[in-house]
């Protein structure tokens, strides 16, 4: 069986982890390229491990101090922007696994798209901020995008054998997070441990947090959007509190195909670096027999408006989504710090998608500067 070569873009956070937990259990998989951002304990752990050809740290401080304590003299250590697009686009890398939390993500992707890389992705940011530009590079160099998202993996494997045009909708799950069925007025004095509490998913802190707010549910609509080539009004978010329906997709003739298991990320990361092929996975398997029901919600807008908000900005289009996935980041960041309330996060998300005026196809050097300047505002204005 031939080797896959994998670049694991992110290695330390919660996908990054998974990811080499799945390699390590399969063969026939070698690590060729790790980067993180400042976790270099971990991170010296995986090179032992994994001996990776390539590793960047972004933070140049802490690269140099990994390559003092470093005991693997044939790994190369490379660091920032430019170490990061050499781990993505390695030679010997067959697909790279596009873990990097936020926007960072985006020129590492685009990079290994032109060199011809497969892409595992989970790095959401990089499609609702340029799935203008990233989609139509996907069709010119011929290479797969494969969603590593459960629900966009989910919606990925119920197309399979289908055809794309025959889509109706597609009913995007979610579990609701931990503040399902409470009002806006029972939030106020949320603070940062209630809202990483989530009842079903295990994840890095601020995509829990994300998940709280709806957020993340939002973006994941607009990443729909790119990935199947739908409206965003044929997507529907529907809860499924206890996370057994990953998502389901309906088409024209009214049949509804779903795509069900346990809240385990690993299995759509396999999937994406097995692809097509499915392999064994341990672990707990869903027991109908003990299942009693599956119940299902519609989504509160008005409590968590980071939602609809998020439909706002996909209808719109153009750069407003840069605005939404900028502001939120920056706003998650502070209430993480508690320098603002969490209320405060759609509130300013809000604020700042009011105040910014579209640009229709914004560049990529447009997309990264509308980032810089939605952060400098909400630093002048909330960060004290």
């Amino acid at each position: 069986m031939k080797t896959k070569n994998i670049a694991v873009l992110g290695s330390t956070g919660s996908i990054g982890t998974q990811t080499l937990e799945v390699i390590r259990n399969n063969d026939d998989m070698r690590v060729v390229s790790l980067a993180a951002g400042s976790n270099i304990t971990l991170l010296q752990k995986q090179i032992e491990e994994f001996s990776p050809k390539l590793v960047c740290v972004f933070d140049k401080k802490k690269a140099e101090e990994l390559q003092k304590n470093l005991k693997n003299p044939e790994t190369e250590i490379v660091t920032g922007m430019d170490g990061l697009i050499a781990c993505a686009t390695i030679d010997e890398a067959d697909i790279a696994v596009a873990a990097v939390v936020g926007m960072i993500g985006i020129k590492p992707v685009i990079e290994a798209v032109k060199a011809g890389k497969d892409i595992a992705f989970a790095n959401k940011e990089t499609l609702v901020t340029a799935g203008h530009i990233i989609m139509p590079m996907i069709k010119k160099y011929g290479v797969k995008l494969l969603p590593v998202d459960s629900e966009h993996s989910a919606i990925f494997q119920s197309l399979n054998g289908e055809n794309a045009s025959d889509i109706d909708k597609i009913l995007l799950t979610a579990s609701g997070g931990p503040f399902r069925g409470k009002k806006r007025e029972e939030l106020i004095n949320i603070q940062v441990e209630d809202a990483l509490k989530h009842p079903n998913w295990s994840m890095g802190r601020k995509i829990t947090i994300d998940s709280s707010t709806m957020v993340n549910k939002g973006l994941e609509v607009i990443e729909a959007k790119w990935l199947f080539d739908v409206s965003c009004d044929d997507i529907r978010v529907v809860v499924q509190p206890k996370s057994v329906i990953h998502s389901m997709v309906q088409f024209k003739d009214g049949a509804v195909i779903a795509q069900l298991g346990t809240p385990d990320m690993k299995l759509p990361i396999q999937y994406a670096l097995t692809y097509p092929e499915r392999r064994y996975l341990p672990g707990e398997r869903l027991d109908f027999w003990k299942m009693s029901e599956i119940t299902f919600e519609k989504p509160d807008m008005e409590t968590f408006k980071g939602l609809r908000l998020a439909y706002d900005a996909c209808r719109e289009g153009g750069s407003m989504p840069t605005v939404l996935n900028a502001a939120n980041e920056k706003a998650v960041a502070l209430f993480l710090d508690r320098k603002i309330a969490y209320l405060q996060i759609a509130d300013i998300i809000e604020e700042c998608m009011l105040k910014h005026t579209t640009v229709k196809e914004p560049s990529l050097e447009e997309i990264l500067e509308i980032e810089q300047k939605v952060y400098s505002y909400i630093l002048s204005k909330y960060d004290k």
